[in-house]
């Protein structure tokens, strides 16, 4: 088990948008046990890889005890907007109100590198939300450093 140091704001690894996942290795199973422990250890359902220092595409969510491994996600189709309260390990002790959408269509890798779509509503959807927004380098609080 590895726990891995949350990045905190104002730290401006926070705003750089991340790079695509190209090669599906050992090492890329290894961030996400290493990702996985972490997001558990601090009691968080989501977790994009540059909030944890590492400059990838990956996101992953616990919920629910449903674990979802997310590589160079994309979200393809979007409805309904609904407003939410959220929070964030990487702003902690402040909880935001936002809009975002209550159904999604994403299109993402596997970790064997294969393409494949899903589609989520409420909670999930929200938190798919907030860490691709991660991954694009955009912060909860809209606020740029």
């Amino acid at each position: 088990m590895s726990i891995l140091k949350i990045i905190t704001y104002p730290n401006k690894i926070l705003n750089k948008k991340t790079q695509k996942i190209k090669k599906f290795n050992k090492k890329l199973i290894k961030y996400i046990k290493n990702m996985f422990d972490t997001m558990n250890y601090y009691n968080g359902i989501g977790l994009a890889s540059n909030q944890v220092n590492i400059n990838k595409s990956l996101i992953v969510i616990n919920l629910n005890k449903n674990k979802l491994i997310l590589i160079n996600p994309k979200i393809i189709k979007k409805k309904k907007i609904i407003e939410t309260r959220e929070s964030c390990l990487s702003i902690p002790n402040k909880i935001y109100t936002k809009k975002r959408y209550n159904l999604i269509k994403i299109i993402t890798n596997n970790i064997q590198g294969k393409k494949f779509k899903l589609q989520f509503k409420g909670l999930i959807s929200i938190c798919i939300q907030h860490e691709i927004d991660h991954l694009k380098g955009k912060l909860i609080n809209n606020i740029k450093n």
